[in-house]
């Protein structure tokens, strides 16, 4: 998005404001669905490309030992 002023958006902007609140909505909706198939659509992502992430984090933690103090953290 540019600061840079743009007559013609602003006049756009003040049209689309005088609209009431149904118009406008209406007018999003036009918008977007004009827009959204120009946009490059987002290739959907797979929970299971999460998997293994982070797990050199655990390297050398003993799990028994982590969970007791976890737990014992829980009563204060």
């Amino acid at each position: 998005m540019s600061d840079m002023p743009n007559p013609r958006y602003d006049q756009a902007k003040r049209s689309a404001q005088a609209l009431g609140p149904a118009d406008q909505l209406r007018l999003i909706a036009e918008l977007v669905g004009r827009l959204s198939g120009e946009l490059a659509p987002r290739p959907r992502r797979s929970l299971l490309e999460l998997q293994g992430l982070g797990k050199g984090v655990w390297e050398g933690v003993d799990v028994d030992e982590y969970l007791r103090r976890e737990r014992s953290s829980w009563n204060g």
